[in-house]
């Protein structure tokens, strides 16, 4: 699938090169190649910048499963995703991890969801017999990272706040709409492929109890205001942090865990981990970067807009799609087209709150994938890709319904 994917970037960067050649526009050749560059230079800055971060909490992991920490917390959990994953037997470490990864993930803690993330891919590896393609159980692991729910995405706020919104809160529940929407639409569609069955009484339970959750969180938080909503947030998420970091060092210290020996070891893994990364976040970022060099996707966006004024649409969506286009391939070039917007059409136009709501609901599918199953030496994703795009494409149709719901 990887195989596919890659050349087709490379053929659609080529064609869309050639027409900007046809065009008179040869600076196409010159961004094309700082692109090159510039991606390999990006891959080493990115795996090691996650030296340090991956080691950490490779560290830390090891700890707290030799501490029985790890597994009391997997307890959960554990019900629910031995449903969705009856390959992962009952107790593993990867229950632990994976749920760590997806806690981290509703808090907005990205520099601990990450590391989190790997570690549970890495636990899940284990128990691949294939070791260069994809087991069920990852590529569910995958999907749900990549459509996962912030609770609260407060970065998209604060850029909000500096573009001079009048209410930076107020996308709030549009984001949490949309990005629930991704994640429901991502769990269904593994479901069909890996024909899982989602009608029982645990899945059924769990999925009440965390919509609950979910439902009271955001009547909650939305009573407060922008700044309040950032302080409950960063407390919450940097308390259950620490939480995590104290109870695995105390605990492990109470049942005679040699506690600095353990983290050595884990932070070693990780070390080892993170340089063996480049290669596959080096792939991607190449293909990624010259599919934006050579003018691809405003091309496509260029494309729907002719679409949709074709069928008589309403076509203000359109203005905000460069930050959906993007998003998938990069979470920077997605902020900086978002912001773009913001400042074109104004902060809270209609363009402007929709770009933020793309921003804050969907996620960087295609450099997740790297990451991940890089970070593990996989090579063919299976239906991987396919199940994380739909959910992407669920959560932009999502984000725009609840816009024109809340805002049109």
């Amino acid at each position: 699938m990887l195989n596919r994917v890659w050349l087709v970037f490379f053929l659609t960067s080529l064609l869309a090169m050639a027409v900007q050649l046809f065009n008179g526009h040869i600076e196409v050749l010159a961004n094309a190649v700082e692109a090159l560059f510039a991606s390999a230079k990006l891959a080493a800055e990115i795996a090691l910048g996650l030296v340090g971060v991956l080691s950490l909490w490779m560290g830390l992991m090891r700890i707290g499963e030799k501490a029985g920490v790890v597994g009391a917390i997997a307890f959960v959990f554990e019900p629910l995703l031995r449903r969705l994953m009856p390959e992962v037997p009952k107790g593993h470490p990867a229950f632990g991890s994976m749920t760590m990864n997806l806690t981290a993930n509703v808090f907005g803690l990205d520099n601990a969801a990450t590391p989190l993330g790997l570690k549970a891919m890495q636990d899940l590896q284990s128990l691949n017999p294939v070791k260069t393609v994809a087991t069920n159980a990852q590529i569910l692991f995958l999907v749900l990272n990549t459509s996962s729910v912030t609770l609260v995405p407060v970065t998209v706020f604060l850029y909000r706040a500096q573009q001079g919104a009048a209410a930076p809160a107020d996308i709030f529940l549009p984001i949490l709409l949309a990005t629930s929407a991704s994640t429901l639409a991502g769990l269904l569609i593994v479901a069909v492929v890996q024909r899982l069955s989602l009608l029982n009484a645990v899945v059924l339970g769990y999925g009440a109890v965390l919509l609950s959750a979910l439902v009271a969180s955001g009547f909650y938080l939305m009573t407060l205001t922008a700044d309040a909503i950032g302080t409950v947030s960063t407390t919450l998420g940097n308390g259950v942090l620490l939480l995590l970091v104290f109870s695995f060092v105390l605990v492990a210290g109470v049942r005679k865990v040699a506690i600095y020996d353990e983290f050595i070891e884990g932070a070693k893994a990780g070390f080892n981990q993170s340089i063996q990364l480049i290669p596959y976040l080096l792939a991607m970022l190449l293909a990624i970067g010259l599919l934006r060099a050579s003018g691809a996707l405003d091309y496509l966006l260029q494309l729907i807009a002719s679409g949709v004024s074709l069928f008589g649409f309403d076509t203000r969506f359109v203005d905000a799609m460069p930050t959906a286009l993007m998003k998938p391939f990069s979470g920077s070039g997605a902020r900086a087209m978002m912001l773009e917007t913001m400042a074109h059409h104004g902060v809270d136009s209609f363009a402007g709150r929709l770009a933020a709501i793309f921003q804050g609901s969907t996620e960087t599918t295609f450099y997740v994938l790297a990451v991940y199953f890089g970070s593990v030496g996989i090579r063919h994703g299976r239906h991987a890709l396919a199940c994380g795009l739909t959910a992407d494409f669920a959560g932009i149709c999502a984000a725009i319904a609840v816009c024109y719901w809340f805002y049109g």
